[in-house]
């Protein structure tokens, strides 16, 4: 999945990602303006979040949205869900311009493309934002527990990400114990602030950074966590960096400075350039686990609830993410990989084999 440039035409990105089919949606009534980006549907309907931010131009939101809705297709793969890759992407502030006639307007493009997408809430939507989607249509999930949903699916991805952390450590050190191993988790909404909780549940040294400086006193404070400025993060010489925000946060520059052993987190696409830089991570001995691959709790809650939510079936799905890990680690080591790379392979060939087993029909 190597990354274009948000600056290339429409066109040339749609053919380097091999999307099915891309809708922009526009409203001038409630101001919508959002783009649904339908990766693949070999697997299954395609699944995906609906994002809402304030970018900085219409190429910007779309080169996110191509990225995420691939980044879904592999994720699903990985997972062994029965479902195909999408995303969404609403341009706005989601504090200010958000209306439940929006969403509502939203949810109707939904229905239109007829169960080939179903959704779920991420950065700048909420449960809420799910349910005023569900009056117009029935392919969302993550609505509210009290109508039959499985609500929010932070804590399930957080959960994920634990158990992907503790993969990565077994393979650094040998064994998945994260007690006095140190963590620096940077993003503490609905998926960063749950991690902090398990970590230090483990008694996991902790490192908190967060934008809202607000949540980030409140957090530290609640969790016996150590408060840093997002300027001086990667000066930590510390075991695990968790990147739980925005993706890209891997680069070049970050690479150069990290101090840590393993990376692993719930962000989507972490690393700026799949192919640099986690060469660049190989060479370095940084063991990256992949994002698509250990955070796939979100979307496998979202799954659950589409087969008829179990809690209980919910959590052990989401404790195959160990295994999944482990695979993915184990392939990176024999082949001399990338990590990045041996999930693709993964994901990769399991699409493959779906599509033939398809072509037989």
């Amino acid at each position: 999945m190597s990354a274009q440039q948000p600056t290339d035409s429409i066109f040339s990105q749609l053919d380097a990602y091999g999307h099915k089919k891309v809708v922009f949606c526009s409203d001038p009534d409630t101001g919508l303006k959002a783009i649904i980006a339908i990766h693949d549907t070999t697997l299954g309907p395609a699944f995906g979040s609906t994002r809402m931010w304030t970018y900085r131009s219409e190429a910007e939101a779309l080169y996110d949205v191509l990225r995420l809705s691939k980044s879904m297709t592999y994720k699903c793969a990985v997972a062994g869900l029965n479902m195909g890759g999408a995303y969404s992407v609403i341009i706005g502030d989601s504090r200010r311009d958000k209306t439940e006639a929006m969403m509502r307007k939203f949810g109707r493009f939904i229905k239109n493309l007829n169960g080939e997408f179903i959704t779920s809430e991420d950065v700048g939507t909420s449960p809420r934002d799910m349910e005023y989607i569900r009056m117009e249509t029935e392919h969302v999930t993550g609505i509210p527990e009290s109508l039959g949903g499985s609500g929010d699916p932070g804590p399930v991805a957080a959960k994920g990400v634990l158990m992907g952390i503790k993969a990565a450590v077994r393979e650094m050190y040998g064994n998945d114990t994260i007690t006095g191993r140190s963590v620096i988790v940077q993003g503490i909404g609905h998926v960063g602030e749950t991690l902090v909780k398990l970590l230090r549940d483990e008694n996991a040294k902790v490192y908190v950074s967060d934008i809202n400086e607000d949540k980030l006193r409140q957090v530290s404070k609640k969790y016996g966590a150590e408060a840093v400025s997002n300027n001086s993060i990667f000066d930590i010489d510390a075991d695990i960096y968790s990147p739980c925000a925005l993706g890209a946060t891997i680069n070049t520059q970050t690479i150069a400075k990290l101090k840590v052993g393993i990376i692993a987190g719930s962000a989507n696409n972490q690393l700026q350039d799949e192919e640099e830089h986690g060469k660049m991570l190989l060479e370095k001995g940084i063991l990256f686990a992949p994002d698509y691959v250990i955070n796939a709790g979100g979307i496998i809650n979202c799954y659950s609830e589409l087969q008829g939510y179990s809690k209980r079936r919910t959590m052990q799905l989401t404790e195959n993410i160990y295994e999944a890990t482990r695979n993915v680690l184990k392939l990176s080591k024999a082949e001399n990989i990338s990590t990045i790379e041996a999930a693709n392979k993964i994901a990769e060939k399991r699409i493959a084999d779906i599509r033939k087993v398809k072509s037989t029909y």
